[in-house]
């Protein structure tokens, strides 16, 4: 199965698991009288869009060069990983605005039932983030590790919801508001996540340097290839699931022009043999 395929299956797997968690918080948030479950329904429903979005970029992404674009389509994927990390801090906002409405409005304490329903998608959800991220790993994609962070998101949430829940049941009247308090520190958690996502997605699109190992990976290749002396200097970006790779390679000076250029062949395609994740591989030679 190619990278691109593992990615799409794990994004089909987050929009059914999302859309059914939705439909379970939010019956469970209403007939149960918890805002942190509406909440938490909240977020799904926002999760449902995220995923389609990181579907739509990772299959944009791995579109191949044209004319226009001849080193392919993928920078979509850190352009899709902002409006992602869009739908988590306009689901933040939301669910911290309405907790504070909560907290200032009387209502019933939650049911006890609801604590067995927010254990199950604890559960769930921390299992999908481990999954999606085990994923976003093997295929190097950073749209991908972001609908991770929905799970982790999601299961954090639903953690604030339950300990809410649970003060509000066992300290009793007067203390109904405590699953909604739980709630609007769940959207300050997810603020927080959503700069963590950010961040490297912007590295991504800026070209920053994050690829030492990469980078040492690339110079203990090149040094079984026959005829290169030596590396020089080795710039990497990454665009999509691909890194492409700027080599300089020395090589001996009294070779002729020819077996140069032979030798940055040999060694061009040894890399993309032994590295698959290698996208375009421009190898400039050095005289030794």
């Amino acid at each position: 199965m190619s990278n691109e395929e593992k990615a799409i299956k794990a994004t089909y797997f987050s929009i059914i698991g999302n859309t059914s968690l939705a439909l379970i918080k939010g019956f469970a948030g209403f007939f149960g009288n918890s805002y942190a479950l509406v909440a938490d329904a909240i977020e799904s429903t926002t999760d449902i869009f995220a995923s389609l979005l990181v579907l739509f970029g990772i299959k944009y992404s791995n579109r191949p060069a044209d004319d226009n674009h001849p080193y392919g389509h993928g920078r979509a994927e850190p352009l899709i990983t902002f409006l992602v990390v869009g739908f988590l801090i306009t689901s933040a906002t939301i669910i911290g605005y309405e907790s504070v409405i909560n907290i200032q409005t009387p209502h019933n304490l939650p049911k006890p039932w609801t604590l067995f329903v927010l254990g199950a998608i604890i559960l769930w959800k921390e299992y999908s983030f481990r999954l999606v991220m085990k994923r976003s790993k093997e295929t190097n994609s950073s749209s991908l590790k972001a609908d991770a962070w929905h799970h982790r998101s999601d299961a954090l949430t639903s953690i604030a919801a339950f300990i809410g829940i649970s003060i509000a049941l066992f300290l009793g009247k007067g203390y109904e508001a405590a699953d909604d308090w739980a709630a609007l520190f769940a959207s300050v958690f997810i603020l927080y996540n959503s700069y963590l996502i950010f961040r490297p997605a912007l590295g991504e699109i800026m070209d920053e340097h994050l690829y030492d190992d990469l980078v040492e990976e690339i110079r203990q290749v090149s040094h079984h290839v026959e005829g290169v002396i030596d590396t020089e200097k080795c710039f990497i970006r990454k665009a999509g699931m691909k890194y492409h790779v700027d080599l300089h390679a020395r090589v001996s000076g009294d070779i002729s022009v020819k077996e140069g250029h032979d030798i940055s062949h040999r060694l061009k395609d040894t890399l993309r043999e032994e590295i698959p994740e290698l996208g375009h591989v421009l190898i400039h030679i050095e005289p030794n």
